[in-house]
């Protein structure tokens, strides 16, 4: 908490080097690589019966908000917003929590402030949720980059006034989200694309994936694939790589068949030499898992 004691106004850098971003609906937030931009600096507002809790004002007015609302079906994460309620409760109050050098974001009700990648729609998504892989550990945690200094701080660090809070609940409530905070010293502003770096020499296997639709149909036409390099020859670890790599989870691995163009689940180990692959990646919940289930196949 002590930093932001001291700061005015922030920016929150995600561990993809991207950042807390309003958008100009006035509504959604999101991830961007913009640091410069009005839209990714947060005005810190505190909370006069708390020493450990802060509101975020984006520069629309409106408060980094936990809804209610899930992000996908089926999901665990639920939407992040930036709202303007009637009554400042929970939903906008957020408990730093510092981690080494970073910081989480915890709500009220123990989620974390969440930034995700992979494929859209999770793609420079924020939501508020508890990780259930320690390979997601990273998704929670966040720099804070000092744009503003308080400058009425005193010694015994006086705080600014600030609108009450209130733990009624209405239907006009958000319920909370996650807080983190991280961050040693105050960072001057930099540029993330000035750094040029020689990427690394690829190992491993090009594989190439989609994601099934309810019935197992993928439009390889007009739908994107997506790739991604992998070491390993173990079906299990490829799955739990492209759960980090997409967000989903339980994710079944299947390749389709050249002859009846069905998909059938991977089993223990990949093609020898490193082959590229295309994959189809079927979720748990799918009506085509349930047939590879019925049909023994998993």
């Amino acid at each position: 908490m002590e930093f932001f004691h001291r700061a005015k106004a922030v920016r929150l850098r995600s561990h993809r080097d991207k950042y807390l971003h309003a958008d100009e609906d006035e509504e959604s937030v999101t991830l961007d690589r913009n640091g410069s931009s009005k839209n990714a600096k947060w005005i810190v507002e505190f909370v006069p019966e708390f020493d450990n809790i802060i509101r975020l004002k984006s520069c629309y007015g409106n408060y980094l908000t936990a809804s209610n609302m899930p992000f996908l079906l089926g999901a665990t994460g639920r939407k992040v917003l930036q709202t303007l309620p009637s009554r400042l409760d929970s939903s906008v109050e957020w408990e730093p929590v510092r981690d080494g050098a970073q910081v989480k974001l915890k709500t009220r009700y123990d989620n974390f402030l969440r930034a995700n990648g992979g494929l859209p729609p999770w793609r420079n998504s924020v939501t508020h949720d508890v990780p259930h892989r320690t390979s997601s550990h990273d998704w929670i945690l966040w720099d804070v980059d000092v744009v503003e200094i308080r400058v009425d701080v005193s010694a015994d660090v006086k705080k600014p006034a600030a609108v009450p809070h209130s733990d009624s609940l209405d239907s006009e409530s958000y319920t909370p989200s996650a807080v983190s905070i991280n961050s040693s010293t105050f960072s001057r502003q930099e540029s993330i694309e000035s750094s040029v770096c020689s990427p690394p020499k690829m190992e491993g296997r090009m594989i190439y994936y989609h994601v099934a639709g309810d019935n197992g149909e993928v439009d390889d036409e007009n739908v994107e694939s997506y790739s991604l390099i992998f070491k390993g020859n173990g079906v299990e670890e490829l799955a739990h790589r492209f759960e980090e790599e997409t967000g989903l989870e339980d994710v079944i691995v299947c390749t389709r068949s050249p002859l009846n163009g069905k998909l059938y689940p991977l089993r223990l180990q990949l093609p020898p030499n490193n082959v590229m692959m295309h994959v189809v990646l079927v979720l748990p919940s799918s009506k085509v898992a349930n047939d590879l289930e019925e049909q023994g196949l998993l």
